[in-house]
Formats: C-alpha cells, structure tokens, sequence
C-alpha cells in the first residue's frame, strides 16, 4: 500500500488555507550577489508537489528558477490537467521530454516542467503490479519515478516499513524504468533496504534521491543514512535537499509533539556543507519539496495520520519550512547563504542545476 501526499492531502485535512506569500528579493542588496549567480546558470527546482497555479508560476519566476520538477498526480486524468494548465498558460509554461527542451524552453524565457512520481502506485492495477504500463506514462512526459510511498506496496517497502525489501515485481519495476530510460528516485519516502536492492540492479546508471535530509543531523525516520548517501553518490547521482522543517528537527523521540518548532536558514545550510563533505558538490541539488496551495490549517485527519506518522511529522498543519526557504520565491536565500559560507560561484552552480541536468542527460539522452 503506498501513497503520495498530494493525494490525500487534498481531502484528507481540515480547510483553511495558509500560503506563504512570495518574497521580493531583487530589490534587496543582501542577495546581489545570489541574482548574479543564479542569472548565469540554468536553475533546477528538483521536486516540488506544489500546486499547478498561475500564482505559483510567478512565485518560481521570482525565485529565479527556470525548471520545475512537478511530482504531481499519478492518474491519466491528472495527466489530462497538466496538459490543460500548460495551454491556459501558454508562453510561461511547457512541458519538458528532454534537456535540449529544457534549454530551448530558458532560451524563450518560459519555464520547464518535467513529470515524475515520488511512488510507482500508479502501476499497480486491479490489485496487480503492472510495471510494463510504465511506457504509456513514459509516452505522456513521465521522466522520474520512485517505489514507495512512506509504506509498502507490491514492488518495496516505504520509510516506515524500513525492513521490507524490493519485491519480485519490484525488480521488474526497476528494470522497466531503466530500459524506458527515465530516471530512478528512491530513498527518502522509499526505504533504505529496498533502495539499497534497487541499486544492485543499476549498475551504470545514474540514481537519484530527489528529496531528503540527512540522518546524522536529525534522527528522523524519513532522512537518510551517510552509507546510502555515498551509495547514491557513487551511481553519479544526485541528492535533493528538502527545506521541510520536520526532516530538520523533529526526531523519532518527539511523537508527542504536536508541532516540531520552526528553525532557521542555518540549519538548511548545514545540509549541504554535511553532504558536500561526505559526497562532494557533484552530488547535491536542490529538492525542497514544497506542498504551495495545500498546506492547509488544522490537525491531521486519521486517514492523514496513518502515513504521517507522529514519529516523522509534525500532526499539526501548516506544516512549517525551514525559515528563510518557506517558498520558492526564497530560493536566493539559500543560494546567499551558501556564497556566504564560502562556497565558490562554480560550485553553487552545480547545486542549482547543473548536476540535475547531469543526470537527466545521462539518463534521457542529449
């Protein structure tokens, strides 16, 4: 059983809707420095289950962003809405198939958007694992897939479920995504025992872990482990950094916290100087995983509760950002933070797209 959080999200919590508003950063002095770096490179948000709005396109445009990696819903039908939005919105948002169209797409100033999936649910049809169906989602836009959501399902165990491991279908699953050539995204939601056997069967090929934070920081079921980081890292991957607060400072040991406190920019950025560290810059993008339009006020419903669990999540909504990085519009704040750190331009580039485009590359073709 697995399930992603746009899914239930949508009718599973209270109403009452609390957006954070966009933040106007060109006019600031204390990110000059930040617009410069990020004009000179193409900038890769690389997950983000946010709302397909046309307020959300202006928040991306503010944050300087010029690819959007949308893990948004599984069904044909929410295939059909994105095909929608992206004709209502003609001229400042496509559908991206490649990195020559991601590029092509920057050169008309009009934003990228490539689809991908944070579980293969969508696959399991009837009852049964269907992972040959892969090629119908391949053929409208799909480019990344994961395997499970938080629990398990037909083809590997979720986060919560850290001791089962990829299943027969699993394999097949694996296999399918490599021969469709789409990119494989596992950990984080995935755990690690049926990540770490996905893995066994992707020699050559590059694998990404889209969204996440790192264990050693924060005792969070749903960070991951310095060995699967470097295992990550030795595919030629990539690891997205999530700004969600929870994977930040809620621990296993805070289940009766309703609400994990918010902390600040500092904190996110320790993310990336850990990895940096222990991978090196060629392995670190950015992954926020921003929910823009549903992080809805109220307590989580029981429904909610069963794959939020209090051991990972805070069971009070909004849920928080890490201060600084609350929107996609903030996204100079990190990159200001981390030239203020000391990393160079060329490596905060990196961070920004180039290795996402890396690896799309690699794994899509040219």
């Amino acid at each position: 059983m697995s399930m992603r959080r746009r899914d239930f999200l949508q009718g599973a919590l209270a109403a009452g809707v609390a957006c954070a508003a966009p933040t106007s950063w060109a006019a600031t002095n204390r990110n000059a420095q930040a617009l410069e770096v990020q004009r000179s490179t193409l900038v890769v948000n690389g997950l983000d289950p946010s709302d397909l709005r046309p307020e959300y396109l202006d928040m991306l445009r503010t944050g300087g962003v010029h690819c959007w990696h949308d893990s948004a819903g599984s069904s044909l039908a929410s295939f059909a809405s994105r095909l929608r939005f992206f004709d209502e919105n003609k001229g400042k948002i496509a559908q991206a198939r490649s990195v020559r169209d991601i590029k092509q797409l920057r050169s008309q100033g009009i934003l990228a958007n490539v689809s991908g999936w944070q579980s293969a649910g969508a696959l399991i049809v009837n009852g049964s694992p269907a992972p040959r169906n892969l090629r119908v989602y391949h053929e409208l836009g799909l480019r990344l897939c994961g395997i499970a959501y938080n629990f398990a399902n037909d083809f590997g165990g979720g986060c919560l479920d850290p001791q089962v491991g990829l299943t027969r279908a699993g394999q097949r699953l694996v296999e399918e995504i490599h021969r469709s050539r789409v990119v494989l995204d596992i950990g984080g939601h995935t755990n690690e025992q049926t990540s770490f056997d996905a893995l066994a069967i992707s020699a050559g090929v590059p694998v990404i872990c889209s969204h996440t934070n790192i264990r050693a920081l924060n005792d969070n079921p749903r960070c991951s482990t310095d060995k699967f980081l470097e295992a990550i890292a030795k595919t030629g991957g990539v690891i997205g950094v999530s700004a969600f607060n929870d994977f930040h400072a809620r621990r296993a040991s805070d289940a009766n916290v309703v609400l994990t406190p918010q902390v600040g920019l500092d904190k996110h950025l320790d993310q990336y100087d850990y990895l940096k560290k222990l991978v090196g810059v060629d392995h670190i993008g950015l992954g926020p995983d921003f929910i823009e339009g549903r992080n809805h006020a109220g307590t989580l419903t029981a429904e909610a509760k069963v794959y939020m669990v209090a051991e990972a999540y805070s069971q009070q909504m909004p849920w928080f950002y890490v201060k600084g990085f609350e929107n996609i519009a903030e996204l100079p704040n990190v990159t200001q933070g981390l030239l203020d750190r000391g990393w160079s331009a060329a490596e905060v580039r990196k961070v920004l797209g180039e290795n996402w485009l890396r690896v799309y590359e690699r794994v899509w073709g040219a």
